[in-house]
């Protein structure tokens, strides 16, 4: 019965100890994450993917 009672105990503090590397990653990974604001404001088209592009450049 002790050794299942260890047995038991170590599984719990395996699952706590990844728990909290868990926690500790996700708040690492959300406090790098920059917010530029509207990406609907900062588009900018590519006119040269259509089909009727001309360059403005001179050859």
């Amino acid at each position: 019965m002790k050794k299942a009672l260890k047995v038991i105990g170590l599984l719990i503090l395996v699952a706590g100890a990844a728990f909290a590397a868990y926690i500790v990653i996700k708040n690492y990974v959300e406090s790098k994450k920059v917010v530029i604001g509207n990406d609907a404001e900062n588009y900018v088209s590519c006119s040269c993917c259509d089909d009727n592009f001309v360059s403005e450049t001179v050859a």
